[in-house]
């Protein structure tokens, strides 16, 4: 079940209905009520995930109870006991993720190199939907608990709740226990305001998936896909930035939108990365939830900034080569992290890795020229290394990056502001600009648009541009990893 089917259309009201209008009304005197309301959450959470197979349920219920399990059998005071516990626990779900994501890889590249048949090695396992984000968020409360950040839970349906919670189940954002598991340990209560905003957020989600990356993907596929011209190819690295942005980003305003819809508060996953003015600043505003995680449990245990800076260019080093090989098992991937690591070697070596921790232009309706000059320059950048991600191997990103780098490019570059798809693509980034200090687009949308009624005419142009104007594509990009 995926959140732009009609599937999808119609699981979420009647979950929705049920879980405020019924099922509270029917729990509500019950001493039982808090556990009732999670068991029913976790029951909705298995069922949509359980709709792509239903044997995928057996993985991620494993998984939630090995991790269930760590935090229970540690023990206050044993450090070294629970040191132990942690690590088992670790390798258990790490070696799940390897065998289901990396097996295949490691045996091509290993018969490959010992000039062996390769078939005879391969399992061909099918990738569950989502493993890597939920073993990343199973990882994180037994990683917690040995830190005493956290006290284990002793309730099972309320720690299975969190690790399966549906609207961030598949794709993120990658919760932290200490955030998301709190949260199913009191009740909800229907939150009106609260519910329109997950509403809004919802709209302004399904928007940049459904209208801005569906559409760019058929040119992408096009363009990656077969010969074309330099300007077909740059123009299709540059739809497939705003394509991964849209399709990911949206993904995400649509589960922290849902999630607001239940009473649960999620991590904010994207703050308007495209607006960055160095690769730094890109990536504290790109997949949020992925760069912090890698930083608390990776980065800072290797030291983090607070070493000399030939340690911390290694520790950046490992952290984007372990990224890159988090979103698949692809040499372009490794390129991709390496690509980006790359970059931050200037910033450490100036110091200048933390010099943008604010919005761009600030209480300015326009950027300054130099802001506008780093921003285009950081985009530019990043659609460099999104070719390397798109690419299906490392020959085929060279080769497109030699169809790019050529004279008919400069001379036909112009076509781009012809496409259709540049219309939505600019009410994208013009509507995230002048709410660039919301949480969410359409958040702050009351302060540029004061009239009530042309805030609802607004909204429903978004509804039918998401219903008349969507493209052909409909899985999420991220789904694979």
């Amino acid at each position: 079940m995926i959140f732009n089917s009609i599937q999808f259309a119609i699981f979420l009201p009647v979950v929705f209905l049920l879980y405020w209008f019924v099922f509270d009304k029917w729990i509500a005197k019950s001493k039982h009520q808090l556990r009732l309301q999670n068991a029913f959450v976790l029951t909705a959470s298995y069922v949509f995930y359980g709709w792509w197979d239903w044997k995928f349920l057996i993985l991620i219920a494993f998984t939630s109870l090995c991790s269930y399990l760590s935090g229970i059998l540690m023990r206050e005071g044993e450090k070294k006991r629970n040191l132990i516990i942690m690590w088992v626990n670790i390798v258990i779900n790490i070696a799940i993720l390897g065998l289901f994501k990396y097996y295949d890889f490691f045996a091509t590249e290993f018969a490959r190199l010992f000039h062996l048949e390769s078939d005879k090695l391969l399992l061909h396992l099918i990738l569950p939907v989502g493993i890597s984000f939920y073993t990343f968020q199973a990882l994180s409360y037994s990683i917690d608990v040995y830190r005493q950040k956290l006290k284990p839970t002793h309730d099972p349906i309320e720690f299975f709740a969190y690790i399966a919670f549906f609207p961030q189940l598949v794709a993120g954002p990658i919760e932290r226990a200490t955030n998301l598991l709190p949260q199913f340990q009191r009740k909800r209560e229907f939150d009106y305001e609260t519910a329109l905003d997950g509403a809004r957020q919802i709209l302004w989600g399904l928007f940049k998936k459904m209208v801005v990356a569906d559409t760019c993907a058929s040119y992408v596929d096009m363009a990656f896909g077969t010969p074309a011209s330099g300007s077909v190819k740059l123009m299709g690295a540059i739809f497939f930035t705003f394509q991964i942005y849209g399709d990911f980003s949206g993904y995400s305003d649509i589960a922290i939108g849902t999630a607001k819809l239940f009473g649960i508060k999620l991590m904010r996953n994207f703050a308007n990365p495209y607006f960055s003015r160095d690769i730094a600043e890109f990536w504290r505003r790109w997949h949020m939830s992925l760069t912090t995680w890698f930083r608390d449990y990776i980065y800072i245990p290797l030291g983090g900034s607070r070493c000399a800076k030939w340690k911390v260019v290694r520790n950046t080093f490992i952290i984007y080569l372990v990224s890159g090989f988090w979103h698949g098992a692809n040499w372009t991937f490794i390129a991709w992290g390496l690509f980006h690591a790359c970059l931050f070697v200037p910033l450490i070596a100036t110091g200048k890795n933390r010099k943008y921790t604010d919005v761009v232009a600030a209480g300015r309706w326009l950027p300054s020229v130099k802001e506008l000059g780093q921003m285009t320059l950081t985009f530019l950048l990043a659609v460099v290394g999104w070719i390397f991600f798109r690419a299906t191997g490392i020959p085929s990103a060279i080769g497109y990056f030699k169809s790019m780098l050529s004279l008919e490019t400069l001379t036909g570059f112009y076509k781009i502001f012809t496409e259709w798809t540049m219309l939505p693509i600019g009410i994208m980034l013009l509507v995230e600009w002048f709410n660039r200090q919301g949480e969410h687009a359409l958040q702050g949308v009351d302060r540029v648009v004061k009239s009530r009624w042309l805030r609802y005419f607004l909204y429903a142009l978004a509804f039918v541009a998401v219903i008349f104007f969507r493209g052909d594509y409909a899985e999420f990009i991220y789904f694979q990893f």
